[in-house]
């Protein structure tokens, strides 16, 4: 399954609008923060000055909360680090634009500030610039401009710096960039400092780097970390990590984590059908415009498709959208010119939209952490906004396929780091492949966590062993786990809660300050939405979740160092060897589809003909593909698992469109589906010997002429098909064009 989890910062600008309090980082129009850099202050009393700056960001009925001005003293006067805890919209930004402008007016170096997300630096960027405060970007997006930003924050014209964790292990951010700004910084800036802690929802190995940065800070040099969404467990290992005596020393501030303007509310119903029949009947009904999240980035696209169908101007967004995509999409939801934005994770916490009117989930997030976190979107500038949640059944199976992507076994680990240190050179990722059996996400996850703990060591090429010695610390990962599953648990406990559900939700938060309930929820309030749609939006729903037919890419290039496996492939795969562009009927993780995939293809699931409503969607596949070339015969994929539904499938396909059916690709070895989710070149290397072309089929083979038809059960890696294309393209086929149940992705 794919999704995009690629986390984002909390973005918020300052207060909720209810009273003035708190300020707002840059949303009180473009001010001329006059002194930064070395004027003389406003004021002689500091909090009368953190006041005056607070209203030239904020406007003039802004005044600092307590917990704001107690914050900005720890950093500006007693240079201490600090880990603010607050709700979405409360005024964390504001805390630091506010002590960024004070430290700069007196000889402070620049701020840092460490930001999860492209799109929350872009929030962060223009409201500091409309604050008057010179902030510049580090990225991945900007390679170009390194060398002009690292010269400005050189000569004193940058007040804060944006750089992405990810930067902090870059090497040569690490080694030539980083040692210069631990020496020069006046403030660093933690965004989002619950991604630093492995209990936290979002974790991000990158974000532990920051330990390393912090060892490196002259002595007195304030740190603040900020999030609204960390549990106690959380709030205690962010502050040890902060901290230079076991977190003793970090000043905590925790404040209530209610949001008076949310309506939250559970709408279930049956099926993918009714959800987005639900969802284009309701969408005119909800407050100006919105979020609608999805759990996968398949889904995305499927609501997406299906709203502008019903004439809804929608976007999607997701981790595979391109960057120039995103920029347009967040414009457009920022200019009200569309009525939602349909996402995944991606836009969880680097958007900042302050009269966003709703939230939409289509399908539960795996913690009511992270559903917190995300539905605080919404309702921060505004009176009301409205959250509805409609859960679905493959929520389950999409969790399950996160929580597969977790610290792998030490087996795994010691083969890695035996690997890297037999090599005695630097190895890239693609290079260890070979070596280690981790799909690639997974492995550079691992290696990631490795080097922060010392093991190993991100260079120039790759990753190189430091011999240093390393523990496996099985028991904590165990914990972490079981904490991800009592996550789950809880999440699944909202959905049937009838408690309110914002006092669930700050429970699950640690809250220290629940008092009562909401009054506004489903639950205190009583149901705003029904679970019922109309026929003509159900039918609706169910055409366009019934289209079948997904693009199969066929792989162009064999996967690196092969040869250590013992296989003489390289380089790009000849045209004379490879397969076409196929089809899928659908993909596992699709809302149509998918459910139905998942059930017919779930490990254990009994193997038998294929289903009749599955050939209809078949035959429409068939009927859509635009060949170039109309096969001429079918050839099935042989399977110790699946070999009734195969054979089945490539027989019916093979009546209906009156072709012949020529034979089976034989499986030789019983082990050949052993670790589907392997790596592409541990894939290649279980598969590469285990088809063979028999007699029979040969013989079939030379009799036919044309392109043939090649039938699997489901396509993950891709590698069954490309060796069973290469075998039969050696034998003779004209042409393959290859077509399974599923892909995975």
């Amino acid at each position: 399954m794919s999704n995009s989890r690629d986390g984002g910062g909390d973005g918020d600008g300052g207060g909720d609008g209810s009273d003035g309090d708190g300020g707002d980082g840059g949303r009180g129009g473009v001010v001329d923060v006059s002194g930064v850099g070395g004027v003389a202050g406003v004021g002689g009393d500091l909090r009368d000055e953190a006041e005056a700056l607070l209203r030239r960001l904020a406007g003039d009925s802004a005044r600092l909360r307590e917990d704001q001005w107690t914050a900005i003293r720890a950093l500006v006067v007693e240079k201490r680090r600090a880990l603010v805890v607050q709700r979405t919209g409360w005024g964390k930004s504001a805390v630091y634009f506010v002590a960024t402008a004070l430290l700069r007016r007196r000889g402070a170096g620049p701020t840092v500030i460490v930001s999860p997300l492209l799109a929350l630096m872009r929030n962060q960027i223009e409201a500091a610039e409309r604050a008057g405060i010179r902030a510049r970007t580090i990225n991945s997006a900007n390679l170009h401009e390194w060398e002009e930003i690292q010269g400005e924050v050189a000569g004193g014209e940058v007040d804060v710096l944006l750089i992405s964790p990810e930067r902090l292990n870059n090497p040569d951010f690490r080694d030539e960039v980083l040692p210069k700004l631990a020496a020069e910084v006046g403030l660093l800036v933690v965004d989002e400092a619950h991604t630093v802690s492995d209990w936290g929802h979002d974790f991000r190995p990158d974000y532990r780097r920051i330990r390393t940065f912090l060892a490196d800070l002259a002595p007195g040099v304030p740190v603040l970390a900020t999030t609204a969404t960390a549990n106690a467990r959380v709030v205690a290992d962010v502050a040890e990590q902060l901290g230079t005596d076991g977190g003793a020393d970090t000043l905590v501030l925790r404040g209530t984590l209610d949001r008076e303007s949310l309506s939250l509310h559970v709408v279930r119903l049956g099926s993918p059908e009714e959800r987005f029949a639900f969802l284009a009947e309701q969408l005119p009904k909800l407050p100006g415009s919105g979020i609608i999240y999805t759990l996968t980035v398949a889904a995305t696209e499927e609501v997406a498709t299906f709203l502008r169908s019903w004439g809804f101007e929608v976007a999607s967004y997701s981790g595979r959208t391109e960057d120039a995509e995103r920029r347009q999409a967040e414009a457009d939801l920022l200019g009200n010119r569309i009525k939602a934005l349909v996402a995944t994770s991606a836009l969880g916490m680097g958007f900042d939209k302050p009269d966003l009117g709703f939230v939409v989930h289509l399908g539960a997030p795996n913690s009511p952490i992270a559903y917190y976190q995300q539905v605080g979107r919404a309702g921060r500038g505004v009176d009301h906004a409205e959250v509805l949640l409609l859960p679905g059944q493959e929520d389950r199976a999409i969790w399950k396929y996160f929580a597969s992507l977790a610290f792998p076994g030490e087996e795994q680990v010691r083969q890695t780091l035996d690997a890297l240190a037999a090599a005695g050179r630097p190895l890239s990722t693609a290079a260890l492949e070979p070596r280690v059996d981790l799909r690639r996400s997974r492995l550079e996850t691992m290696l990631k966590v490795l080097d922060v703990d010392g093991a190993v060591r991100r260079v120039k090429g790759g990753w190189e062993s430091t011999g240093q010695p390393w523990d496996y610390d099985g028991d904590r990962y165990a914990r972490v786990a079981a904490a991800r599953e009592t996550e789950q648990r809880a999440m699944l406990e909202y959905e049937t809660t009838d408690e309110c559900r914002m006092v669930f939700l700050r429970r699950q938060l640690d809250d220290p300050a629940i008092q009562g309930p909401c009054g506004r929820c489903d639950n205190c309030a009583g149901a705003k939405f029904t679970a019922a749609v109309s026929g003509e939006g159900a039918e609706a729903a169910r055409a366009a979740l019934a289209k079948p037919g997904v693009e199969i890419a066929p792989r162009k290039l064999w996967p690196t160092g092969m040869s250590a496996l013992g296989v003489s492939l390289t380089g790009k795969i000849p045209a004379g060897e490879s397969a076409e562009t196929g089809r899928a009927l659908g993909r596992l993780t699709d809302l149509g589809w998918g459910n139905r995939l998942r059930e017919l293809l779930a490990d254990g699931a009994p193997d038998q003909p294929l289903p009749a409503p599955m050939l209809d969607g078949i035959v429409k596949v068939l009927a859509n593909w635009g060949w170039e070339q109309r096969p001429t015969a079918v050839v099935s994929i042989g399977s110790h698992t699946r070999p009734r539904l195969i054979a089945d499938t490539a027989h019916r396909i093979a009546a209906i469109g009156r072709l012949d059916y020529l034979g089976v690709v034989e499986p030789v070895v019983s082990e050949q589906r052993q670790a589907p989710r392997g790596n592409s070149a541990q894939r290649l290397r279980q598969v590469y010997e285990a088809f063979v072309i028999g007699d029979d089929l040969a013989v079939a083979i030379g009799a036919n002429q044309g392109p043939v038809l090649v039938v699997d059960d489901f396509v993950d890696t891709g590698w069954t098909m490309t060796v069973a294309a290469r075998l039969l393209r050696q034998a003779g086929v004209g042409g393959v064009l290859p077509f399974a149940l599923a892909v995975t992705g």
